[in-house]
């Protein structure tokens, strides 16, 4: 993982992937939690992406603008064998799941923290 990853960048990125055509607020914010916990960085992030024309924020709904440009499981998520610590859970992990956005990657996350993340379940 690079040390010199724009959080902002991440973070308004992983929303420009969203998979579902709507999700609220606190299920966006549970995807950005991934990047960063700090309150204003998660605001700007939002901030950002609705600026961009990433995403539409109205009503405590969140939707993306750029349908079908979704994280592809075959050529976006790295596989690593090790030992870590799924960055939306907190559990040890012997394999972990990165996703890789321009920004920079973004992870490691568990099997089925991944498919969270990325709105598969």
């Amino acid at each position: 993982m690079s040390e010199t990853r724009d959080p902002v960048e991440l973070g308004v990125e992983l929303l420009a992937h969203l998979e579902h055509g709507e999700l609220s607020v606190a299920d966006a914010l549970d995807r950005i939690e991934t990047v960063t916990t700090n309150p204003q960085v998660q605001r700007e992030i939002l901030d950002t992406a609705v600026m961009r024309g990433l995403i539409e924020r109205e009503n405590g709904v969140v939707r993306p603008r750029s349908q079908g440009s979704y994280v592809n499981f075959d050529s976006d998520v790295v596989v690593r064998e090790g030992e870590f610590s799924c960055q939306r859970c907190g559990a040890a992990i012997s394999t972990g799941h990165f996703v890789q956005f321009d920004g920079g990657e973004l992870g490691p996350f568990g099997s089925t923290c991944i498919r969270k993340v990325l709105g598969r379940e």
